[in-house]
């Protein structure tokens, strides 16, 4: 089997409504869909994206710059696409759009790898369990009230969730006090509730709230600091009894050797485009596992769950439902609110062709 063909497909998806963050307010998430084709007929997918179309541009051109690395290829050597193209963008750097390009076609290549083998991706690496926890995430915003903030858990908790996210940064402290524990009275002790500060507190800000929500036995605190201040995690970290999450704002192998290092995060949070890809994802969450720390993918559900079944240290997945739409399988839950592995060659989840159309720029 060689790869013939790499395809780039532009589409935005609009969320069902604007969503007000820490920094922008989010209105799309726009993407471009990466298809491998390969003259036995078999094809591979991925997808990177961006928000707001911010940059989508240099996405694109930075996937397209990357495929005289790929084609020609046979699948079952994609780690030998991963190295030269790590080389290839060593000039202009291993952060930032260089290696978001370089994870869609890796994405792509191990959906490849699965089909060509006839076996989930979870599967070819050696899967370890068969169904994940799963955390909703997306909503619970600072924009909402806190009656909003009731109705969306007890909403999330009647869908079958049993874990939670949801949004801190108010002015002032007894602010975000209040709505953690207007969101605890409102699914109970039983669901495991995860805070994020989308780095937007001082240390000794984040120490100080921390301390104050201790009482609600949050999963963990999400991001407290700017993401680079990893001395700043690291003593949040230390000052705190709740667990501190954070990285996925850090890109590939060294960004998160320097969070182990320091101690900046208790349960680490490896995003599958900054890392590069699954080749990369897995190499970081093999070392997360020799520091003893869990991690919990970001995003990328449809992809982040076959990998995270084959690591014994992921805690559990993160299900935003963002690039949903463009699945022709959705994300289920049983009733222990865990989520089933897919067995289905690749990924086991495939874009849908008539919701790609419908969202093509």
């Amino acid at each position: 089997m060689k790869i013939t063909q790499l395809n780039l497909q532009v589409v935005s998806v609009p969320l069902p409504a604007p969503i007000p963050s820490a920094r922008i307010v989010i209105k799309t998430a726009d993407c471009v869909l990466v298809t491998l084709q390969t003259d036995e007929g078999a094809t591979g997918e991925g997808l990177v994206f961006t928000l707001n179309g911010h940059r989508l541009a240099v996405l694109h051109e930075t996937l397209r710059s990357l495929e005289p690395l790929v084609l020609g290829l046979d699948p079952g050597m994609s780690g030998a696409f991963w190295s030269r193209a790590w080389s290839d963008i060593a000039f202009l750097g291993h952060r930032g759009a260089t290696v978001v390009g370089l994870s869609g076609i890796d994405m792509a290549l191990w959906d490849l790898r699965g089909k060509q083998a006839g076996l989930n991706v979870g599967r070819l690496i050696g899967a370890c369990r068969d169904t994940l926890p799963i955390y909703r995430s997306g909503s619970l915003r600072l924009s909402s009230s806190i009656d909003q903030l009731q109705a969306q858990a007890a909403g999330f908790v009647k869908e079958g969730y049993r874990a939670m996210k949801m949004s801190l940064g108010k002015p002032a402290i007894q602010e975000d006090v209040d709505r953690v524990r207007a969101v605890r009275e409102a699914i109970g002790p039983g669901v495991k509730l995860m805070a994020d500060c989308n780095q937007q507190f001082t240390p000794d800000r984040a120490i100080r709230l921390g301390r104050r929500l201790e009482e609600f036995e949050l999963g963990w605190i999400e991001e407290p600091v700017p993401y680079h201040d990893h001395a700043g995690e690291a003593a949040v970290a230390a000052a705190l009894d709740t667990p501190v999450a954070s990285g996925e704002s850090e890109y590939a192998r060294f960004g998160m050797m320097d969070m182990l290092q320091r101690k900046s995060a208790d349960i680490l949070m490896p995003d599958l485009q900054r890392m590069g890809g699954p080749t990369e994802f897995l190499k970081v969450a093999h070392v997360a596992e020799v520091f003893n720390t869990p991690i919990s993918p970001h995003l990328f559900t449809e992809m982040s769950l076959s990998l995270a079944a084959a690591l014994p240290n992921a805690l559990m997945v993160e299900h935003m439902p963002w690039f949903a739409p463009l699945y022709s399988e959705q994300i289920e839950l049983d009733a222990d609110g865990n989520v089933k592995v897919p067995t289905a060659p690749g990924w086991g989840y495939a874009f849908d062709r008539e919701a790609v159309a419908r969202f093509a720029v």
